[in-house]
């Protein structure tokens, strides 16, 4: 049976090194904080790679976070990939629970969450599966 989660979260984004250590534009790496609140209770930290191009509002963006805490009452972790492009403005985002990342009472989670912004506050929708709920 699919459930819904739904909440805000705040997020800070901080810049971290190149791999290479290059100074480009184009690219960038950042590390990501979050606290979620609503339906989810939880924490999460990952790390984002981005590419922007020369036409304004394209772009891409990937990232992985660890969540940690308590989803709908229930506790442990799970990680959640993103991958994002955005075309002359236009936004494609999926945001998936990575199989099998869920511990404790979140093994087995499954979902995708969508994320809204709107007047600078960050909102969720996750709708997921989870065994032994109803």
């Amino acid at each position: 049976m699919t459930t819904h989660a739904r909440g805000t979260f705040d997020v800070a984004l901080a810049p971290l090194s190149m791999h290479d250590g290059a100074e480009d534009a184009t690219l960038a790496r950042l590390s990501i904080d979050k606290r979620f609140h609503g339906d989810i209770e939880a924490t999460s930290a990952g790390e984002m790679l981005s590419a922007a191009t020369a036409v304004p509002g394209s772009g891409a963006y990937v990232a992985v976070e660890r969540v940690s805490g308590t989803l709908n009452g229930r506790r442990g972790t799970f990680v959640l990939q993103h991958s994002g492009i955005m075309t002359r403005g236009t936004p494609q985002l999926t945001v998936i629970v990575v199989p099998d990342s869920g511990t404790d009472a979140l093994a087995g989670l499954n979902g995708t969450l969508t994320i809204n912004v709107a007047d600078g506050q960050h909102s969720y929708d996750f709708e997921y599966t989870l065994p032994g709920t109803a």
